[in-house]
């Protein structure tokens, strides 16, 4: 997982690196939780009495430049958690989250510097215990993958290489790197800038938007009307295939996860419709999801789920799959469309028939100043369960609970004096 919009700018800007102190408190947290499916990353919860331990990040309310707090919890349904006093404090100010494996993994982006990599478990007392740091390039995708990490340094001018690196989940540590040459990949004189990464089978997918790579424009681009997808062999990370399709603009976002692999192993693609040159938007293509069938290395030419039309001109900014085919979806209006955009209205979409419902039970947009993406946010993949964190105007933070098949939201847990970043969950018995 990793921090919301207001990150994505300093990404822009920013690299990796490790300052080495911490410190933990004790917290009381209410509620008991146990929970069925798959949640952040590939750990299971199985059905037999294993208990569930939810990890809050959150940033101290009031303060900039400042380190998150690791905050706990039972529940996500009601009770309060507080950064003061309690929790663990993060070393750096800008950290992004990842589970799998039944580990957290807290990466430090540390301008410019390789950074550290701190690994946590829960412990048989229900707390949150350190278990590993070691140092790691800077890196903008870091996703599962089986047994590993896959973590992805992009460079945006200069080194025309992207390095891809296997972090042992087990042992936290570099396994294994390649190189992929991005301005090859991309074949149209810009350089193939990746989004994000996803395990579909024994491939690992890799979307990349293409840009220019040149100052004051590096982010620009000439082919705003195009997706494409790398797919890599595993572990080799050797480029096999470029799925491509010109139905959309790339897939997915900067630092955002754009693919998702369903139940049956279909992988569906999230598209924005955000690509700019010169900082304008000038891609002609509709917010839209799009899909490759289990099995094959082709986009589906029969699907294409126009989510702009659906909800009458907004456009997807972030997804958070809960399973049985069902998304929530953070969505932003014309008029704020924009490429690091992260809107404040939730919808709900059903890629299997195609339908579109706003969520209700939210605060207003007005009183919304943050919320966490598909990727900040957990899910027990259950078809109708998404637990997002929303940050108010009046500084209070909630866990709400969104239900998919009501599209209705509930506030749980608040976060007393932090602003929510992420929420994750690891197993313990």
């Amino acid at each position: 997982m990793f921090h919301s919009n207001k990150t994505l700018f300093m990404a822009l800007a920013l690299g990796l690196s490790l300052t080495a102190c911490q410190k933990e408190t004790t917290q009381v947290d209410p509620g008991t939780g146990t929970g069925t499916g798959t949640g952040t990353g590939t750990t299971p919860v199985p059905n037999d009495g294993t208990k569930v331990k939810y990890i809050i990040s959150a940033t101290p309310v009031g303060s900039q430049g400042v380190a998150d707090y690791l905050l706990t919890a039972d529940t996500l349904t009601k009770g309060t958690v507080s950064t003061r006093g309690t929790g663990i404090e993060q070393d750096g100010t800008y950290r992004y989250y990842v589970t799998h494996k039944n580990r957290f993994f807290s990466l430090l982006y540390g301008q410019g510097n390789p950074g550290a990599v701190t690994t946590y478990t829960v412990n048989s007392a229900g707390k949150l215990e350190k278990v590993s740091d070691f140092q790691a390039e800077t890196v903008q995708v870091f996703a599962p993958m089986k047994d590993d990490i896959v973590t992805v340094k992009v460079p945006r001018t200069g080194n025309e290489s992207a390095s891809f690196y296997r972090i042992d989940a087990a042992r936290s540590k570099v396994a294994g790197e390649a190189q992929v040459n991005i301005v090859k990949l991309a074949g149209n004189g810009e350089r193939a800038h990746f989004t994000w990464a996803t395990q579909v089978g024994d491939k690992l997918y890799a979307p990349y938007m293409s840009i220019k790579g040149v100052a004051p424009d590096a982010f620009g681009t000439n082919n705003p009307d195009s997706a494409w997808v790398a797919v890599l062999s595993y572990p080799s990370l050797a480029v096999e295939k470029v799925i491509r399709d010109n139905r959309t603009s790339f897939i997915g976002r900067y630092f955002t996860n754009g693919l998702t692999v369903d139940e049956q192993g279909d992988v569906y693609a999230f598209s924005s419709g955000v690509a700019t040159n010169s900082g304008k938007l000038t891609s002609t293509k509709p917010s839209a999801v799009t899909r490759i069938k289990a099995g094959t290395t082709e986009f589906d030419k029969s699907y294409l789920f126009n989510v702009e039309q659906a909800s009458g001109g907004y456009n997807l900014n972030t997804h958070l799959y809960v399973g049985k085919g069902n998304y929530i979806l953070t969505m932003s209006s014309a008029a704020e469309k924009g490429a690091y955009v992260t809107g404040k209205k939730l919808a709900i979409v059903n890629v299997y028939n195609q339908t579109f419902k706003w969520v209700e039970g939210m605060p207003a947009v007005a009183e919304i100043t943050q919320i966490t993406t598909g990727q900040n946010s957990y899910s027990p993949k259950d078809g109708k369960t998404g637990l997002m964190g929303l940050t108010l105007t009046d500084g209070t933070s909630y866990i709400y609970q969104i239900d998919a098949s009501t599209a209705q939201a509930t506030r749980g847990i608040k976060v007393d004096g932090g602003t929510i970043t992420a929420v994750n969950w690891l197993t313990y018995k």
